[in-house]
């Protein structure tokens, strides 16, 4: 059974983004949704019973290998190149996850004993994403059912989040904060990530390379750990992993390796589908709703301070969307929500920004988490 539950889990995202380029209604729902449903569904057949530590350590080591292939084609140096407002507005959504999930967790630290923990996972994936969001439950060692219906809350709510950022959002918050100055109709420069299904022959060679290279820093960072701590500590190989991710990315050749970053989004979907492998409704306790109440509410309130300092600070309407969609989304939805605004000149910058919000989103979110425990003794 686990032979099978692997090649699900391998299988499925294939599957998932060749349905996303071929379906509208695919299309819609996005790689990542498929791929989480798919889990789902195997996991509720009556009669299947998968092995849950097995699941576990599937999507634990799938998010492992990501975040080094995400992290690859970060460019720092163009972070400081970008518009001031731009800056401005990436900084404001990361305070804003940060006000956002700290208020909130403290206000549900008597419903639950892992509020500070999903309070620093919301930072990770408000911030950074998906795999920010699992490194810091994993490395803060997070229950396995807070670690499913985590998920699952955060695609229901981003579901809904997108939806407004792609229909109503600029037509509403152009009562508050100025238009885009500038040509919104210049040519964006391309940049890694903008497509996740563009697979080609030239991409497996090195594709190959950073995969081997991701396992060399994944080893370094499991010795790591054993040489600091006498054992394998989660929460410092997660820092060990991304710090030398982000090391690696400094190297022109490594960022030069097409396809790095749509390996890393295929790994990410593995996870996705694992995650979902978990997801046994039988087993869903009353304690979910908090949960799911804990997820919405931050989303909420972060998106509603971070675009209440862009009119503060008036930044425009344009600006402000695509950092939100990039520190919430990532790089992989940038391009669907600047079509929206009909703006392809905030394309290359937002796709620097979600990359930028994946190279941090990590350790905002263990900050957040060990700030909010040493405040609450």
């Amino acid at each position: 059974m686990n032979i099978l539950h692997l090649l699900f889990c391998l299988i499925t995202p294939a599957i998932a983004i060749w349905a996303a380029d071929r379906f509208k209604p695919a299309k819609v729902l996005g790689p990542v949704v498929l791929s989480y449903a798919a889990g789902i569904v195997l996991a509720n057949i009556p009669g299947v019973k998968l092995d849950e530590s097995f699941g576990q350590s599937l999507a634990g080591g799938a998010v492992l290998i990501a975040i080094p292939l995400l992290l690859y084609s970060t460019e720092i140096g163009k972070w400081l190149s970008l518009a001031k407002s731009l800056l401005l507005s990436f900084l404001f959504a990361c305070i804003a996850a940060v006000a956002s999930a700290s208020m909130v967790g403290w206000y549900f630290r008597d419903a639950t004993d892992e509020w500070w923990k999903i309070a620093g996972m919301l930072v990770g994936v408000y911030v950074g994403g998906t795999a920010n969001m699992s490194a810091v439950g994993y490395a803060l060692d997070v229950k396995q059912e807070t670690f499913v219906v985590l998920n699952t809350a955060d695609l229901i709510a981003g579901g809904a989040y997108l939806f407004f950022l792609l229909s109503l959002a600029q037509r509403l918050l152009s009562k508050i904060l100025p238009a885009f100055k500038g040509d919104a109709h210049q040519e964006a420069f391309e940049h890694p990530g903008q497509s996740l299904s563009k697979w080609t022959r030239g991409h497996v060679k090195p594709m190959g390379k950073s995969f081997g290279l991701t396992l060399l820093i994944v080893g370094a960072s499991v010795g790591l750990t054993f040489l600091v701590m006498g054992k394998l500590h989660v929460g410092l190989l997660m820092l060990a992993i991304t710090t030398l991710g982000l090391g690696a990315s400094l190297s022109k050749k490594v960022r030069s390796w097409d396809g790095s970053f749509e390996l890393g989004e295929y790994v990410l979907l593995i996870f996705c589908a694992g995650m979902g492998s978990l997801a046994d409704v039988s087993k869903v306790t009353g304690t979910s709703l908090t949960l799911f109440s804990f997820v919405c509410i931050v989303m909420v309130v972060a998106a509603v301070i971070h675009f209440a300092l862009c009119a503060l600070f008036r930044i425009d309407v344009d600006t402000a969307i695509i950092s939100s969609t990039a520190t919430i989304f990532g790089p992989p939805f940038i391009g669907a929500v600047a079509a929206s605004l009909k703006n392809r000149a905030l394309v290359g910058p937002g796709l620097t920004l979600g990359l930028a919000g994946i190279a941090l989103g990590t350790y905002l979110g263990l900050a957040t988490a060990y700030a909010l425990r040493a405040l609450a003794g």
